[in-house]
C-alpha cells in the first residue's frame, strides 16, 4: 500500500510556513554578521568561496545570481581586504579562479559560529521532545533540499 501524499493545498501551506521561518530565522542570525564587518553582499560571496572552494568569476556570479561586472567589483574589494586572492586555472590560464585567505576563512568561520551559537543558544531551551521532533524534521528537510530542482522555478 502506498503513503498517502498531502494534497497541494496543504503542502503549500507548509511551503509558505517553513519559506517564513526560514526567512525570519535568517534575518535574527544575521545580527551576528555585523561582527565580520563584511556587507550583506561580500559575506554572501565570501561564504561560497570559503565553503565551495575556488571557483571562477563566472561561476561565482552565477551563484550570488548577479552580473559579471559586480561580481567583479566585489572581489576587488574583498582582494583589496586581504579576505581572497585570484589564481590563473592551471588548464587555461585565461580563466581565473578565487580562494579565499587564511583571513578571509578565518572572519567567516568566525561569523558562522556565532550564528551557530546564537541558534543553539535558543535551541537549548526546547523541551526534549520539541528537540527531538526538530532533529527528526531536519532529516526530511535536508532531503528535500537535496532533491534536484528545488529552488529552482
Amino acid at each position: 500500500m502506498k503513503p498517502r501524499r498531502r494534497s497541494r493545498k496543504r503542502a503549500e501551506h507548509v511551503a509558505n510556513r517553513l519559506h517564513s521561518a526560514a526567512i525570519h530565522l535568517l534575518r535574527q542570525l544575521r545580527a551576528e554578521d555585523e561582527a565580520m564587518e563584511l556587507s550583506g553582499p561580500a559575506a554572501s560571496a565570501l561564504s561560497v568561496i570559503v565553503f565551495g572552494g575556488p571557483i571562477t568569476l563566472g561561476s561565482l556570479a552565477a551563484a550570488e545570481q548577479v552580473r559579471p561586472p559586480t561580481i567583479t567589483r566585489l572581489v576587488k574589494a574583498m582582494e583589496a581586504e586581504g579576505l581572497v586572492v585570484r589564481d590563473a586555472d592551471a588548464a587555461d590560464r585565461r580563466v581565473q579562479r578565487v580562494r579565499a585567505t587564511a583571513k578571509g576563512r578565518r572572519i567567516l568561520e568566525q561569523g558562522r559560529a556565532r550564528r551557530v551559537a546564537r541558534l543553539a543558544n535558543a535551541l537549548v531551551r526546547l523541551p526534549t521532545a520539541e528537540s527531538k521532533a526538530l532533529e527528526a524534521a531536519l532529516d526530511i528537510l535536508e532531503g528535500v533540499v537535496r532533491t534536484p530542482g528545488v529552488g529552482r522555478s
